[in-house]
């Protein structure tokens, strides 16, 4: 069984987003109605903080250095040494009650992220693709609240979150088009054990999935088996990211917000920042190329 630890006392409103850079051996993330994002050093115990002035759902590795912001009112380009955000293309800025929720970047380094109302209404979210060249696509519409994706190991196959349907669904992917295609159900969570949020695929192509509400990370076989479970010392964690040297650290990020005040002093390290090594490893994260 694993340990489960508290890497970083963060208190974080709605932490998410969490990314491993191996280049500086640190771990970004966001907490997303503050609007700040987060650098962690666990070899310091020591994290950075950038404050980018709106909601920011999610942060992704660049290629040129920095990182790429899925902001509230789009992407944006965030500079490492002076906190500068130089702004990619605007999204939704047009309609206040959205904001940015979770992203990642495929293989071509291309940004994925998507919309979601603050209230959450349904069908009023879109994930969008930003390619490297400045271009926005919106690939899926009427979402509740998009949330976790990743891919399978040989890039083929897209895991995907709408929070709202309780589902983990498929795509086939095209990584030359970077195009979807033939959506279906992966695994149907029950209401009791909480909410689908934030995703991450190991190395050995199965599912880690963070449960809101439900306190618990399920790590799901490729055919869709409940392979493991996970439980938390909170009851909102919100995503989960491989990191460490050998990418055998998994971090789990988590929120507080929702709770009440009898939850949170039953809770005292909701909203940290949490790590156990599950005795599997990731696959490192690929970086925008914009």
């Amino acid at each position: 069984m694993s340990t489960v630890e508290l890497a970083l006392p963060a208190r974080a409103e709605l932490g998410e987003g969490a990314c491993w850079d191996a280049r500086s051996q640190t771990l970004f993330w966001v907490d997303i109605l503050r609007g700040r994002v987060h650098q962690f050093t666990p070899a310091t115990a020591a994290c950075r903080t950038f404050t980018v002035g709106q909601p920011v759902g999610a942060a992704a590795l660049r290629e040129a250095g920095g990182l790429v912001l899925a902001l509230r009112d789009g992407f944006a380009t965030l500079d490492l040494d002076t906190g500068a955000l130089t702004w990619i293309a605007r999204v939704e800025d047009d309609r206040p009650t959205q904001r940015m929720n979770d992203g990642r970047c495929d293989a071509a380094g291309r940004f994925w992220a998507g919309t979601m109302a603050f209230d959450p209404s349904p069908g009023t979210g879109t994930l969008y693709r930003l390619d490297p060249g400045g271009g926005v696509t919106p690939v899926l519409a009427d979402l509740t609240i998009s949330n976790g994706l990743d891919w399978s190991p040989d890039g083929r196959t897209l895991y995907f979150v709408d929070s709202g349907t309780q589902r983990v669904d498929l795509f086939d992917f095209d990584p030359l088009a970077g195009t979807l295609s033939n959506r279906r159900e992966f695994v149907r969570v029950p209401d009791a054990a909480g909410m689908p949020d934030g995703l991450v695929v190991d190395a050995d192509g199965f599912v880690w999935v963070a449960l809101w509400g439900g306190g618990a990370l399920h790590r799901y076989a490729t055919d869709g088996a409940l392979a493991r479970v996970v439980m938390l010392p909170v009851s909102h964690p919100t995503s989960c990211a491989f990191g460490g040297p050998e990418l055998t650290d998994l971090y789990v990020t988590s929120a507080s917000v929702e709770l009440t005040p009898a939850a949170l002093a039953r809770q005292p390290y909701a909203g940290g920042l949490f790590r156990l090594r599950p005795g599997v490893a990731g696959r490192a994260v690929h970086r925008f190329a914009g």
